[in-house]
């Protein structure tokens, strides 16, 4: 369990460190969207914004933190899910 520990926290530090360096173009959906004249109009702006905190000043830095959470979260729900299955697969080939 230690292992997967320190694999996942070294995932973390080096997803996080390098998403800050991932392309500024805009992605496929948005590219068509502005090229079709299509203008955005959201309904909610969502926790992360663009990949970033809103609250931190320093692009960098902003960015590096959305990542991070982002990582967090999804490795968090990933868990979550998977202990659920397990849990739920257990129970039914025990019957």
């Amino acid at each position: 369990m230690k292992k997967y520990v320190v694999a996942t926290l070294l995932l973390v530090v080096f997803l996080a460190a390098f998403i800050p360096f991932a392309s500024s173009s805009p992605d496929g959906l948005e590219t068509v969207a502005s090229s079709l004249g299509v203008q955005a109009r959201p309904i909610w702006q969502g926790l992360m914004n663009d990949y970033s905190v809103s609250s931190v000043g320093n692009s960098y830095v902003s960015t590096l933190l959305a990542g991070f959470f982002g990582i967090v979260f999804v490795l968090t729900a990933t868990l979550a899910l998977g202990k659920a299955i397990t849990k739920q697969s257990q129970t039914d080939s025990g019957k």
